[in-house]
C-alpha cells in the first residue's frame, strides 16, 4: 500500500483523513462557501447533497428545482438546487459545486438511533469523479487530486 500512496503524492493527490461512524458511513469535514460542516461520503449519491433547513447557514443560492430526490428508504423527495458553490476539503477546492437540496431528516434521524452525530450534507459520486478520487477503505483516507490553477 506504501507505494499506491507515493505514486498518488508524486501525482498531486490530496489525503484526506475519514471518520467511520458507529453507522458504518465514512464521514468527513468540508466548507461549502467558507462554512464548515460535517459530511457522509456515499459513492451511491449520484449529487452532493445539503439539507434544505441550511441554505442560508452554507450561503447558498437556492433555485427551484423539478427533480424528485430518493435514497436511504425515502423517495420522490421534493428538491432544490444550486450551483457554483465553493467546496474546500482539506486543501483540495472546486468553484464549481453543484449541489442539490433536500430534507435529510430520514438520513439524520437514521444516523442519530445508531448513536451517530447528525450531519449537514454528502458528499457524493459528483464531487468524487471530479477530484479523480481515491478511497483507502481500510486506512479511512480519501484521496483527491489537487486541481491545477
Amino acid at each position: 500500500m506504501k507505494g499506491i500512496q507515493k505514486i498518488l503524492k508524486k501525482n498531486k493527490y490530496i489525503k484526506v483523513k475519514l471518520k467511520k461512524t458507529s453507522t458504518n458511513h465514512l464521514e468527513l469535514k468540508a466548507k461549502i462557501n467558507g462554512v464548515k460542516g460535517s459530511f457522509i461520503l456515499d459513492t451511491g449519491a449520484s449529487n452532493s447533497c445539503v439539507g434544505l433547513d441550511l441554505i442560508d447557514f452554507f450561503k447558498l443560492d437556492a433555485q427551484e428545482s423539478d427533480t424528485k430526490a430518493a435514497g436511504a428508504g425515502a423517495t420522490d423527495m421534493e428538491t432544490q438546487q444550486s450551483e457554483n458553490n465553493s467546496l474546500k476539503i482539506d486543501a483540495w477546492k472546486t468553484n464549481k459545486c453543484h449541489l442539490v437540496l433536500f430534507d435529510l431528516s430520514h438520513v439524520n434521524t437514521a444516523l442519530t438511533q445508531h448513536n451517530a452525530k447528525k450531519v449537514q450534507g454528502i458528499i457524493g459520486a459528483d464531487i468524487l469523479q471530479q477530484g479523480k478520487a481515491f478511497i483507502d477503505y481500510n486506512k479511512k483516507v480519501l484521496y483527491l487530486k489537487r486541481v491545477k490553477k
